[in-house]
């Protein structure tokens, strides 16, 4: 064990896929310590993972956190982040483009939706809300609008290369 006045060197945002393995190898651990219990990330854990994901491999310039509305920007566009370990997000409100993110053990992540937020906001426009005021949305029916009704050219291309394993689905022919 390191001293707690040792020399540590600052991870980088490369590092985050290692990191994230590293999460859910001590998750695995206290669940084998304490059957039954579930250590599972969630939470602002995981949407800050999922913010930070945006930020370093698609260039959105985040906000302050928690700001209303959208999560950052990118080329002026307003982009909504949202990150889930099970198979569906909440949605609060039209953003003008939605990244949807599914987080991976393995430290890559499935890139479920990337386009514009109205396409997604119409599949939750209609319903009532629940009493937080969230929709929640599958991510298989956001699997769909991306290959079935995302554009190219309305979705966001990375700026650096994504992890090993990342999962994309790519938007239809225009």
């Amino acid at each position: 064990m390191k001293p707690l006045n040792a020399t540590v060197k600052k991870p980088s945002p490369d590092d985050v896929p290692r990191l994230i393995r590293e999460l859910y190898a001590v998750v695995a651990q206290l669940e084998s310590i304490f059957e039954g219990r579930h250590f599972t990330p969630d939470g602002h854990l995981v949407g800050s993972i999922g913010e930070a994901l945006a930020s370093h491999y698609y260039g959105v310039k985040l906000n302050k956190a928690s700001t209303e509305g959208y999560d950052g920007l990118r080329d002026g566009i307003q982009v909504e982040v949202k990150a889930t370990q099970v198979n569906r997000v909440p949605l609060s409100c039209c953003s003008e483009h939605l990244l949807v993110f599914r987080l991976l053990p393995t430290g890559a992540f499935e890139e479920c939706f990337n386009g514009p937020g109205a396409l997604a906001w119409s599949l939750v426009a209609q319903r009532k809300p629940t009493k937080n005021g969230q929709h929640q949305v599958s991510l298989s029916a956001l699997r769909r609008l991306m290959t079935n009704q995302v554009r190219e050219g309305q979705h966001l291309e990375p700026v650096q290369p994504l992890p090993e394993g990342t999962v994309r689905w790519l938007p239809c022919a225009p």
